[in-house]
């Protein structure tokens, strides 16, 4: 399914919404883990958001697949999408700060397109595409310079589980074509309440959590990423891959990244510096670019 021109603005607004939605789970996070270890972090988030989620299904009249192997496949989309990044993100979170976190994390569209290119043999993405992706990503260099680049005073093995976060939401926005046939609330439905029920035992085991001491805020954030970042943004997320594709949809992790570092900005007192305003211009580009939203010039025209 693609969008149409008259719905193309709406497909677009709706990327938008999910960039800011998880954008700012990364502001969240920094809240919630000053006194909430990641496992318990991530099961309150994906229970609160399961249960949003079925209700909204079943308000919605939606059937519930038959198929075994549909069901089968639902826990992996669930693992993929939900309980190892954002187990991932929020661990990684303990060792770096929350805007270099969303700026390492835009690298699923090139995770995407190289599996689709090499691996599934997709020759679909053309020069449109690969320019949006590297200008995209041009932008998150501009962004992060050459001192982020580096790593310094910041965890390696911080980057390297945000970096792996984007590498599961790659292959889970590949994994999830197999889902377009069904609605999407159903989708986000049944693969957020697999991976909180994953998430349920690894938290227990892990945290020991009747024995934690959270904060007021650290609850609040949690019950915020749970009802926006988690519910609302997955309910979005599989409609758009049925109308974007897995290449389009991902390239959100750019805006994503942007709306991570102006949150930033406004909550956490970060400067507003010049090859901020550049990269986030270049960021927002390369996703009109990709998403057919801004066309490339047209060079297929004969000299007279």
């Amino acid at each position: 399914m693609s969008p149409t021109p008259q719905n193309t603005f709406l497909e677009i607004g709706l990327l938008v919404l999910l960039s800011f939605l998880w954008g700012a789970s990364f502001t969240l996070i920094e809240v919630a883990v000053e006194t909430t270890p990641p496992a318990t972090i991530v099961f309150g988030r994906l229970a609160v958001g399961a249960a949003l989620l079925v209700l909204l299904a079943i308000c919605s009249g939606v059937k519930f697949p038959k198929s075994p192997s549909r069901w089968g496949a639902l826990p992996v989309q669930g693992i993929l999408q939900s309980a190892l990044p954002f187990t991932l993100i929020s661990w990684g979170q303990k060792y770096i700060d929350s805007g270099l976190a969303g700026l390492l994390n835009t690298t699923p569209p090139l995770f995407v397109f190289l599996i689709g290119f090499f691996l599934l043999k997709d020759r679909s993405a053309g020069v449109r595409h690969i320019t949006g992706i590297l200008l995209g990503f041009a932008g998150v260099v501009v962004i992060m310079g050459p001192a982020e680049l580096a790593g310094e005073g910041n965890s390696i093995l911080g980057q390297l589980a945000i970096t792996g976060a984007s590498l599961s939401y790659a292959v889970a926005a590949l994994y999830a074509k197999r889902f377009s046939d069904q609605p999407p609330e159903l989708t986000a439905a049944c693969s957020m309440s697999f991976a909180a029920l994953l998430m349920l035992p690894v938290s227990i085991w892990v945290d020991d959590p009747l024995s934690l001491s959270p904060t007021a805020p650290a609850i609040a954030a949690v019950i915020a990423m749970g009802v926006f970042s988690t519910a609302i943004a997955m309910a979005i997320y599989f409609r758009l891959v049925r109308t974007l594709g897995p290449l389009g949809v991902t390239t959100g992790s750019y805006m994503r990244a942007g709306f991570s570092v102006v949150l930033g900005i406004l909550l956490l007192g970060e400067a507003l510096s010049p090859t901020l305003i550049v990269g986030l211009v270049m960021i927002f580009a390369g996703v009109a670019i990709v998403t057919g939203h801004l066309k490339l010039p047209n060079r297929n025209h004969s000299n007279p």
